[in-house]
């Protein structure tokens, strides 16, 4: 009898718990549909939002205008998570689609969605405390621009071949007219402005001309480079030649250009052991640019860096740190910009993304960095697109059809949904076609960049051919049919 007691005292047990536990019966699902968020303010800039809904059954949304695609989750007991993607809003005008959201067993709901627009702020004054012109404002009445090429920038390029060190002189002229162009005239930069362009970007390259650069015959063992001081004469020429620019009332960009890129010459690398071995001399570069423009009034714009490559010289998707690497840059650059005081503490300020690529992955790793002078950023990127049309000559593209068009298009949608509608203003330092093509077919590129830009107020600047070659010393157009396209794409679509 003994070892049956437990287990009669357990099942009396069991039996006194189950009488005395309340009955569970299986939740009642929602009677009506319920919402979260009950609205959604999408940015200008579009993107993706989550929409969670719970209903007694399966709900369904009608009511999509064409600027909303649905993407449906799951339903888990009474819950589902929709995405809603927005696209970005061209237009000024704010926009609002009410959709219905409906189930079976619930009354329908209506869910709102409301978008701004494009925000014209033409109407700003854009300036300042000090009564300088903002960052904004400068890109907005830049209009459209040129590229004086080939000229200050021209080097050597190859640190085996030093030609232009080994057999001149190294005066200035002699850089200057080293890749084909004559030296630069006041009459050429006035044939611009006659025209009814806004701004000529000035692309320069120091490296030659800073401290001591030693040859061993045509060779450049750059271990051996030492110094930070710029050689006067080469100074004076690059200052005369933004005088030209500025004295005729436009827009100047003046630049760190063929430091940067893929030639063994190129020093500045977007790559972190590089800069902790460059960034004294870098920010000494800038700091002697800086000092000596310092007096320059409110059109001069300086740019810290050209097209920057990882140590690899990658064109492509870099290495994993070659992104962070160039905010360093641009932080570098714009605290050794400030410092050197004068009209430099509220100068506008232009910082390049990796490659000055125009893609998703380094606009999306760009940042600006910060800086006392508020609203005095920008920034910029290049693009030669399509690739077949404006470089290829091994497969060429010779037509700019719609296919093209569509691809700079999107482009520049880029541009808007990652710069400009985030409060980022943005210029595309270089655009254009290098390969041989009909100039009509390259006006129908130029157009279709400019066009499309136009709208978001990003200024453009072609690279190179409108005038070129001895024409410059006429001064006359070397490609007046492209010239005329550019200047009516700006002015029938600027916004």
């Amino acid at each position: 009898m003994r070892r049956f007691f437990p287990i009669l005292v357990l099942a009396a047990l069991w039996a006194c718990t189950k009488d005395s536990e309340p009955e569970v019966t299986e939740s009642e699902g929602p009677a009506a549909i319920s919402l979260s968020p009950a609205s959604l303010t999408a940015k200008q800039a579009g993107g993706s939002y989550d929409l969670t809904v719970t209903a007694p059954s399966r709900p369904k949304i009608a009511g999509l205008p064409e600027w909303i695609t649905l993407t449906d989750g799951t339903f888990n007991r009474y819950s589902i998570t929709f995405s809603l993607t927005v696209a970005a809003n061209s237009s000024a005008e704010t926009r609002t689609a009410t959709l219905t959201v409906s189930a079976t067993g619930a009354a329908d709901v209506s869910f709102t969605v409301t978008q701004d627009g494009f925000r014209d702020d033409s109407q700003n004054p854009g300036t300042d405390d000090s009564g300088w012109e903002n960052a904004a404002a400068a890109v907005r009445h830049m209009g459209t621009g040129w590229n004086l090429g080939n000229t200050l920038e021209s080097n050597s390029g190859s640190a085996d071949n030093m030609w232009i060190e080994a057999y001149s002189r190294r005066e200035p002229s002699d850089y200057e007219t080293a890749w084909g162009q004559p030296v630069t005239t006041r009459e050429l930069i006035h044939l611009f402005k006659e025209a009814g362009f806004g701004a000529i970007r000035v692309p320069v390259t120091w490296y030659p001309h800073m401290g001591t650069v030693t040859l061993s015959g045509t060779k450049w063992d750059m271990s051996t480079w030492t110094g930070y001081d710029i050689d006067p004469a080469w100074m004076a020429r690059v200052k005369e030649v933004v005088g030209y620019v500025l004295d005729e009332g436009l827009y100047c960009i003046l630049n760190v250009h063929h430091d940067t890129g893929d030639a063994s010459t190129a020093w500045l690398r977007a790559d972190p052991a590089v800069y902790e071995s460059v960034r004294e001399r870098y920010c000494a570069l800038w700091t002697r640019i800086a000092t000596e423009f310092a007096s320059c009034g409110e059109k001069l714009l300086f740019e810290g860096f050209n097209e920057m490559l990882d140590a690899k010289g990658t064109w492509g998707i870099p290495s994993a740190d070659a992104y962070e690497t160039i905010n360093r840059y641009n932080e570098a650059f714009v605290a050794t910009v400030r410092a050197t005081g004068g009209n430099n503490l509220h100068r506008n300020l232009i910082l390049n993304t990796y490659g000055a690529g125009p893609g998703q992955e380094g606009l999306r790793a760009f940042r600006l960095p910060e800086d006392p002078a508020e609203n005095h950023l920008l920034a910029e990127v290049h693009s030669y697109s399509p690739y077949r049309f404006a470089f290829d000559n091994d497969n060429p593209k010779n037509t700019f059809d719609a296919a093209c068009e569509t691809e700079v298009k999107g482009i520049v949608e880029g541009l808007n949904t990652y710069l400009v509608s985030q409060g980022i203003p943005c210029i595309i330092g270089e655009y254009g076609c290098t390969s041989e093509r009909a100039e009509a077919e390259m006006a129908k590129q130029a157009a279709c960049y400019v066009s499309a830009a136009a709208k978001y107020n990003i200024a453009c600047f072609y690279w190179m051919v409108l005038s070129e070659g001895a024409d410059r010393s006429v001064p006359k157009w070397s490609k007046a049919s492209l010239k005329d396209a550019i200047l009516k794409a700006y002015n029938d679509n600027k916004n």
